[in-house]
């Protein structure tokens, strides 16, 4: 007998709005887990677009597609002005930021009490190496534990300023990796 969609586990679903969000050429996409940290909610699924359109579209998609599978989204806010929608699906909210204000607000940080959940990349890797954004060869950054490997971007390069032209062809660190330099020792967060 198929699964209703009441019956199917708010994991899935959320992992479901993550595949979506990558889909649809979100950056950054992480799932946390929330259980054993709030009772608000079981997972939150965090992406970042590249502009206000971007994450209204996003957004868009998102609630049509679930909506299509039995999963109507029980609250929006933010779609209309694409800076920072929230979807909540009440067992999971779906976070989906411009990236100034993703970097404002922190979420990861806010919540890094959270576990991260590893969410498929590897079709968006294979996309985006397919659109010129990212090469086969690209390094991979470990993160901490059950988080999943993430390669770094053609893109991110030219935002950081320090893409290929500069010679530093080095992934970008994530939540829980070791960080040192002659400013910084410690770790991510």
């Amino acid at each position: 007998m198929p699964q209703t969609p009441a019956d199917r586990p708010s994991a899935d679903l959320a992992r479901r709005a993550a595949q979506i969000c990558l889909d649809m050429k979100a950056n950054d996409v992480v799932m946390l887990s929330l259980k054993g940290v709030s009772d608000m909610t079981d997972f939150f699924v965090i992406a970042s677009g590249t502009s206000d359109t971007h994450v209204r579209s996003m957004a868009e998609h998102v609630m049509e597609e679930l909506k299509k599978e039995g999963s109507p989204v029980h609250h929006a806010e933010g779609v209309t002005q694409g800076r920072w929608a929230l979807l909540d699906y009440v067992d999971f909210v779906v976070h989906l930021f411009h990236p100034t204000l993703r970097q404002f607000y922190q979420l990861e940080r806010l919540w890094s009490d959270a576990e991260a959940v590893a969410v498929e990349q590897h079709q968006a890797l294979e996309r985006a190496i397919r659109d010129g954004r990212a090469r086969a060869s690209d390094g991979e950054v470990s993160g901490g534990s059950g988080s999943a490997a993430r390669p770094r971007l053609a893109d991110e390069a030219e935002v950081n300023g320090d893409g290929p032209d500069e010679g530093q062809d080095r992934p970008l660190p994530r939540a829980g990796d070791r960080v040192e330099n002659a400013d910084t020792q410690g770790t991510l967060r």
